[in-house]
């Protein structure tokens, strides 16, 4: 069974910066692509951000230029990399294996627990 375990949350002011982490049980991350999800209260879990077993990665508008992704396949982990924070980036922020499709990412069924980052204005 995979399981993913998500750490980095925290509390931080507004242009501020965390690194989520995202650990797997198993070597799933050395054949899918994994992403960030997020989801603010009262809103829909929504991609943030996707790379490829190959490093490709895609992110949504509001977070370009801001955050980067990235993955260490050897060690089974995926990062998430968040500077000049804003309060609109507070969420529940989960990682996700799935598939990079030329349509856009398709999510797994395989979430972490998440991990609460909160921004303060």
């Amino acid at each position: 069974q995979v399981q993913l375990v998500e750490s980095g949350g925290g509390l931080v002011q507004a242009g501020g910066s965390l690194t989520l982490s995202c650990e797997a049980s198993r070597s799933i991350f050395m054949r899918n692509a994994m992403a960030w999800y997020r989801q603010a209260p009262g809103k829909q879990r929504e991609l943030v951000a996707s790379i490829t077993s190959g490093g490709n990665s895609n992110y949504v508008d509001s977070v370009k230029g801001r955050f980067t992704i990235s993955r260490d396949n050897a060690k089974n982990m995926g990062f998430l990399q968040m500077n000049s924070l804003k309060p609109e980036d507070t969420a529940v922020y989960y990682c996700n294996v799935g598939l990079q499709a030329a349509s856009g990412y398709r999510p797994y069924n395989y979430w972490g627990q998440g991990t609460q980052v909160t921004v303060s204005s």
